[in-house]
């Protein structure tokens, strides 16, 4: 692929409450995504291990980012040429988790983020087993020349954070989620990930759990809000080529980020 250019896979798939399994699983679709030449390849949030309802267990099966997981993501990524994108339970203190983003190549990690906005909405209580991430520096990598920054789920629902990427040099908003299930869900979903794509004149590379769980439609959504590349409500693999050039002409188009008059301050 030219500089400035990179082909992402989103990974579509249920992780399920067997570490051992779920990394088996991500190495068959990183296989396949490879396979179709992608060099990115994201999976949803909490990869490494997920149980429906949250319970203790999320604290019993959490890893340290040195562990098992993030090792198999790192040999994946040495075996097929390219970088991982992975949510995980991180471990943490009092009994919580973090919940984590990893990116991976084979030299290790390259970026890590935990969730700043956790679910605590819609009847759900992230917060009850989870200890949210602080705020701080964007997380972001580069891969062949195109800059990516990484958010999860929740987050979406915030454009604060997409800012925050995109003023640390975004070009790609990398979007790991478990988006639950319930009314209207799906097209909250559809809608915001096209929005934060509008107005951050940027790509979103988003990986969702399929139904029952969660919503399904994984996708790449180019800097103008068109999709690219999705999945259905099932598993599957969507796979499409990001531009540096493509974001360059949109932002000279609509140069939004320059003539915004407002800064994201953390409260």
């Amino acid at each position: 692929m030219p500089a400035g250019s990179v082909i992402a896979a989103v990974c579509q798939f249920a992780p399920a409450a067997s570490r051992a399994g779920n990394r088996a699983r991500i190495g068959e679709l990183v296989a396949q995504a490879a396979g179709r030449g992608a060099r990115l390849v994201v999976l949803p949030e909490y990869s490494s291990y997920f149980v429906e309802p949250m319970d203790e267990t999320l604290a019993a099966n959490a890893e340290e980012l040195d562990d098992a997981f993030t090792a198999e993501l790192g040999r994946l990524a040495a075996v097929h040429g390219v970088v991982v994108v992975a949510g995980m339970v991180e471990r943490a203190d009092a009994g919580r988790i973090r919940n984590t983003l990893v990116a991976v190549d084979r030299s290790g990690i390259l970026a890590v983020y935990r969730k700043q906005h956790l679910y605590d909405a819609f009847g759900q209580t992230e917060s009850r087993w989870i200890e949210p991430g602080g705020l701080g520096d964007a997380a972001t990598f580069v891969v062949d020349g195109l800059t990516f920054g990484l958010m999860t789920c929740y987050d979406l629902r915030f454009p604060e954070v997409a800012r925050t990427l995109v003023d640390a040099g975004a070009e790609v908003l990398v979007v790991p989620a478990e988006w639950v299930r319930g009314a209207l869900k799906e097209h909250h979903w559809t809608t915001l990930l096209a929005a934060r794509a509008i107005e951050s004149t940027a790509y979103v590379v988003a990986a969702d759990h399929p139904t029952p769980v969660g919503v399904g439609h994984s996708a790449v959504i180019d800097p103008q809000g068109v999709t690219l590349a999705g999945v259905g409500t099932g598993e599957g693999i969507g796979v499409a080529e990001l531009e540096a050039a493509a974001v360059a002409r949109v932002r000279e188009v609509n140069p939004v980020l320059r003539l915004r008059r407002y800064r994201v301050v953390p409260r």
